[in-house]
């Protein structure tokens, strides 16, 4: 099932698809409801009223989750989240395991937790994602920073946001370069611990070769 053996403390970029290469967010109730997946369901907590939560962020841009919950979440994960961006059809992800099988515990809970979810939205049936997730060892410093920039640069391939990745609400890039808005439920001082500011961090991602070069991964 997976292509590389996982193991504690090391990194990963985890990715996947729609089957068939289908949409798999619509709409912005979609790409929330994965954001919201991803980002609390790093350890074990349950939450009930997914669904008000979400909606809560589609109007407001902020989830009804207490300082409490976040706290317990930080102190119990099994998964730590680096890097994120949501595309229409496919997602990026860089994970971090910090429990034995977290990475599979993760990504069972947040698919299948997607898949009922939007089967339920759009009266469908069967399997949502193509197969199972891909997940690729980071192996260094080098892999990490050029990793991260490709997620980040990621929405340059769709038109409207070309040159203006700034700005996508559904990648984890404004957080890099300006206030986090997930604080420590997202790790982003592996990255920009490398960096002495985080506008440094912003001018690797602009003069990156990641995107410019035809490159596609293979989903």
């Amino acid at each position: 099932m997976r292509n590389v053996q996982i193991s504690i403390g090391e990194y990963y970029h985890v990715y996947n698809r729609g089957t068939q290469k289908k949409i798999i967010f619509h709409d912005t109730s979609d790409y929330s409801r994965f954001l919201f997946l991803i980002l609390f369901f790093q350890s074990d907590i349950v939450f009930d009223q997914i669904s008000r939560r979400v909606r809560r962020f589609v109007q407001h841009r902020v989830f009804d989750i207490g300082a409490e919950d976040v706290t317990k979440i930080i102190k119990n994960r099994y998964v730590e989240l680096t890097a994120f961006c949501l595309m229409p059809n496919h997602f990026h992800l860089i994970l971090k395991e910090t429990q034995e099988n977290g990475i599979a515990r993760y990504m069972q809970r947040v698919l299948n937790g997607y898949t009922k979810y939007y089967n339920t939205r759009y009266r469908v049936s069967g399997h949502l994602f193509q197969g199972p997730y891909r997940a690729i060892h980071i192996e260094d410093d080098d892999q990490l920073l050029y990793l991260s920039t490709y997620i980040h640069r990621n929405v340059r391939g769709l038109q409207q946001w070309k040159s203006n990745e700034q700005k996508y609400e559904w990648s984890s890039y404004q957080d890099y370069i300006d206030k986090s808005r997930w604080d420590k439920l997202l790790s982003t001082e592996v990255v920009l611990g490398q960096f002495k500011t985080a506008s440094e961090y912003e001018m690797f991602v602009r003069t990156s070769i990641a995107k410019t070069l035809g490159e596609v991964l293979e989903l």
